[in-house]
């Protein structure tokens, strides 16, 4: 199969059936290379059962996602101190440590509520940069987890942290031929407390979350034809969007959360449209014989999209006032499903190299144009980027199964997310959540 009749056909499949869906590159490889030894030490609980959370692990694991930090294997510590009083510093200089994260968590024995005290020691300045007590019910350990991890990670890099958001993804039960469920799962970034939204016995696609974290997009087939439905979080309410002949597909959220781009074919051939969704008002914005589909907003009046109108598939920018169109890719003979950071300065991919079987998840500047391969499986699809930039998850196949990787756009991270689904696509990472 050619290269054009392969991205037709996928961008056809994205659309309206399950998802399985000069510059030099510079490939990105494993290891934890300038990442910064960190310590986080089990946490003191004098409960009379162990608690249903590992706190510490959470907060290691989560640090080490990013790529910037290599968490010390517990089993290897000299003490575990659960204060700031009880830490050596000779002792982690002599490991190689430079940051400590000690903590304790206590009880309150008149109710189901748990307090957490922890503090982020700097072995070589030798004091404590923070100290903090955070409280919740036994439910809440987790979220209580990934929010010392927020503030850990923001004291020490002047990023803020992003653990404590969501991810949306679709997984598909094949029961026997012709039966099989399709799941919207919301879940934990890293997968965990996994909840289903909606079920169907017909396709769910690209699901998108709206800027305030409580709308979702996406398409389902439970007509037997592609529609796009917005869905309510907190109260589960849905209300059908678009339902023309032909494609409807790839809804993407405007910054402000006010618009919603798609494409629809509803005049012949795959184009993008933009909704206002206070009045329902929609105008079509490119115009092109060639297909263009998976916009993407770079902001209020940009939108990026995917296009063969060169000969091949490539990503190009277009204002939805002016209709212009700009290419944007040129490294490799394939660049789609592009999505951006938040900051507006670095576009990931899918990515083909040229004399290249495999696709890729690549990141480029957007201000120097440098591309960076970022994954090393090979049918790689579906990328989405978390609020802060520094993680991506997408959807890839193994062993004949879908499954969801994780990887830091720095590339020293890698990790698959664990789920209790076999075959898993089309992810969507949350904005900041309240």
């Amino acid at each position: 199969m050619n290269v054009m009749k392969h991205w037709l056909a996928t961008a056809v499949l994205l659309l309206m059936a399950q998802s399985l869906v000069a510059q030099e590159a510079i490939e990105i490889t494993r290891g934890t290379d300038k990442a910064t030894p960190i310590a986080v030490v089990p946490f003191g609980w004098q409960g009379g059962s162990p608690l249903p959370e590992d706190l510490a692990q959470i907060a290691s694991n989560n640090l080490r996602n990013t790529g910037m930090f290599a968490p010390f294997d517990r089993s290897n510590m000299l003490s575990n101190p659960t204060q700031p009083s009880e830490i050596f510093p000779r002792d982690w200089t002599m490991l190689g440590v430079d940051y400590v994260v000690a903590g304790r968590v206590t009880k309150d024995p008149a109710a189901d509520r748990f307090e957490v005290t922890y503090s982020l020691y700097s072995v070589v300045r030798e004091e404590v940069l923070l100290s903090k007590t955070v409280s919740g019910t036994q439910g809440q350990l987790r979220d209580m987890a990934h929010h010392l991890s927020d503030e850990i990670f923001e004291e020490i890099t002047g990023i803020r942290g992003a653990f404590n958001t969501k991810l949306l993804y679709v997984s598909a039960e094949r029961f026997s031929a012709g039966n099989t469920r399709y799941t919207l799962q919301r879940s934990d970034y890293d997968g965990a407390r996994a909840t289903t939204l909606l079920q169907s016995r017909e396709p769910i696609l690209t699901p998108s979350y709206a800027p305030d974290g409580q709308r979702i997009a996406y398409v389902s087939f439970e007509s037997r034809r592609p529609e796009i439905f917005i869905h309510y979080v907190q109260t589960g309410r849905r209300e059908r969007i678009t339902s023309f002949e032909g494609l409807n597909g790839a809804p993407a959220w405007s910054p402000d959360g006010q618009r919603l781009a798609f494409v629809l074919s509803r005049d012949g051939n795959p184009e993008i449209y933009v909704m206002e969704l206070a009045s329902k008002q929609m105008r079509r914005v490119t115009n092109h014989f060639g297909i263009d589909t998976e916009p993407t907003w770079m902001d209020n009046s940009t939108i990026a999209f995917t296009s063969d109108r060169g000969g091949r598939p490539q990503i190009y920018k277009t204002n939805i006032n002016s209709g212009s169109a700009e290419r944007l890719t040129f490294v490799g003979n394939y660049n789609a499903n592009a999505k951006m950071s938040v900051d507006g300065s670095t576009m990931v991919m899918v990515h083909r190299q040229d004399g290249n079987s495999n696709f890729h998840i690549a990141a480029q500047d957007l201000k120097r144009g440098n591309l960076r391969v970022l994954t090393q499986t090979s049918l790689d699809e579906s990328p989405t980027v978390a609020p802060n930039g520094t993680m991506l998850i997408y959807a890839t196949r193994q062993q004949g199964r879908g499954v969801l990787m994780l990887v830091s756009t720095n590339g020293r991270a890698r990790s698959e997310i664990p789920t209790q689904f076999t075959d898993l696509r089309v992810p969507s990472w949350s904005p900041y959540l309240p």
